[in-house]
């Protein structure tokens, strides 16, 4: 038995010795700022004023995003620059409070919001008209940041939320594209 906790004691300090070379050799890698951003983009088919109506409605924003179950804001209407909430997200089927604050709000090209739980980080979405007008181009970053190994958590966090930000944009283009937007009402 003792034999086998040595063992055991030896494979996790190799294994915690390793994710911290890793964890340095991506923060070298990164010029030693934060972790590289999850960037995902979609072109809606619709004007921009459209999409931003979407994008901007922040309590409509669990209707597109898969891992947001609800959205609850602690600062009084309208919504804008310094705006805070707190968003019910499921991780990994894990569900945590993220604590936000809005960092940007210019309409309708730019919106971003800082992460303050226990994942830091932020995210931006920028919209731009596209070549006539009719379509819209739309980039997200998001950039998260754990608590402990933050740069190899943001490589294993970008691998895992990259595809799920993307169905996100997809999804968010499919009900722009639906006309189910408050820019449609009467």
């Amino acid at each position: 038995m003792r034999r086998l906790f040595r063992t055991l004691l030896r494979l996790a300090l190799f294994l915690v010795s390793g994710a911290w070379l890793a964890d340095r050799w991506l923060r070298d890698r990164a010029g030693g700022g934060p972790p590289a951003p999850i960037r995902t983009s979609v072109i809606v088919d619709a004007p921009i004023e459209r999409v931003w109506a979407v994008v901007a409605d922040v309590e409509r924003q669990p209707e597109w995003m898969h891992d947001l179950r609800e959205i609850r804001l602690t600062t009084p209407p309208p919504v804008g620059l310094g705006t805070r909430g707190v968003g019910r997200v499921r991780v990994l089927g894990i569900a945590l409070d993220d604590p936000v604050e809005v960092t940007a709000f210019e309409p309708p090209t730019r919106y971003a919001i800082r992460h303050e739980g226990l994942v830091k980080g932020g995210g931006e979405i920028r919209l731009a008209p596209g070549a006539d007008e009719t379509t819209t181009i739309v980039t997200w970053d998001e950039t998260l940041v754990p608590p402990v190994l933050p740069h190899l958590g943001a490589f294993v966090l970008g691998a895992v939320f990259e595809p799920i930000f993307q169905r996100d944009l997809e999804r968010l283009a499919a009900l722009v594209e639906a006309g189910d937007d408050p820019g449609d009402a009467g």
